[in-house]
């Protein structure tokens, strides 16, 4: 996948926006204001295709233990969030978008019952 492929992907889930809250170089994606995927352009730009991703903890161990391109967020809580380095040509691009709809699914989880209704 590339990064215009991930970033509609992105934007076709429901209270999703984009934004650059860090700097120029780190394009943000947020369901109602939450972080849910982070990807540094300035990798992309220079072939190192990777975004990180919130997942359940345990399930990043499994994860992590099963995908050599799967690793500890970088610059990230290690318990909480992944880093994917698409660029290692590992992962699919369904498992990809799995893998987003994981952490979509790991932020709305966590919100406010009041919150979560305003996406249905």
């Amino acid at each position: 996948m590339n990064i215009e492929q991930i970033r509609a992907y992105c934007l076709s889930k429901k209270g999703t926006t984009e934004d650059f809250p860090f700097d120029q170089d780190t394009l943000v994606f947020k369901v109602l204001g939450k972080m849910f995927v982070l990807a540094s352009l300035k990798w992309w730009e220079r072939g190192e295709a990777a975004i990180n991703l919130k997942a359940d903890p345990e399930y990043s161990e499994e994860l992590r233990a099963e995908y050599h391109s799967i690793r500890p967020g970088y610059h990230m809580s290690k318990k909480h969030w992944n880093t994917l380095y698409i660029h290692e040509g590992e992962l699919q691009p369904q498992y990809i978008k799995a893998l987003i709809d994981h952490s979509y699914d790991m932020v709305v989880k966590g919100m406010p019952k009041k919150l979560k209704e305003t996406l249905l």
